[in-house]
């Protein structure tokens, strides 16, 4: 892979997530919102965590199962829509607490668990990554240190965004001065879009 398409890449990357938040940066924002940044940031190592997972499996081809099977693809979606939907019901459902990342659903392990969960039930990002990286690689070279480049530069620029959506539902948050109650009712609503937004996904490569 030559320094030329390496930055084809990173251009490539830089402008998928220069979008209106999909389902993994609206979690991140309801997080912070209702936890804080600090706390959320179990929330982007857990998402982070399934893509590693995610493009192992793209590398073993196990994207082409996926693909090929629609019945697979929709139970795996259909069950990421249904766990966004049941916390952003409890998030709404709450009263409150004693305030912003203070309650037991702020717990570094849960915090992880529901970035993981969230982006594993994305079958879509496997097929993804299985299209994406043959792209920019170079045949006539080794494989596995330019996946691992790929890889890598792939979770630098999503962790970054995901750090900045973050911050700025912890600044929102911070400004609105409203009751935990009401950020809980914002982050239910937020969560239950996320939960559309992968019901909206298909095996078609999209945004």
């Amino acid at each position: 892979m030559t320094t030329e398409v390496y930055l084809v890449y990173l251009a490539a990357v830089a402008v998928f997530f220069a979008t209106p938040p999909d389902t993994s940066q609206l979690l991140i924002i309801a997080n912070s919102m209702k936890h804080g940044l600090r706390r959320s940031l179990w929330v982007i190592a857990g998402d982070l965590s399934a893509n590693v997972l995610q493009m192992t499996a793209a590398a073993f081809g196990l994207a082409a199962v996926i693909a090929t099977s629609a019945t697979a693809f929709s139970v795996i979606k259909w069950l990421g829509v249904a766990y966004l939907v049941w916390i952003g019901l409890r998030m709404m459902m709450s009263k409150g607490g004693s305030g912003r990342g203070q309650t037991a659903t702020g717990r570094p392990a849960r915090l992880f668990r529901l970035g993981f969960v969230t982006s594993m039930t994305n079958p879509f990002a496997v097929v993804f990554f299985a299209a994406l990286f043959p792209q920019f690689i170079a045949v006539d070279a080794p494989i596995l240190p330019q996946l691992l480049i790929l890889g890598a530069t792939y979770l630098v620029v999503d962790g970054a965004t995901l750090l900045l959506w973050g911050w700025a539902g912890d600044r929102v948050a911070a400004r609105l001065n409203a009751s935990l109650a009401t950020i809980n009712r914002i982050c239910g609503g937020l969560m239950i879009g996320a939960a559309a937004l992968l019901g909206l996904k298909d095996i078609t490569p999209q945004r």
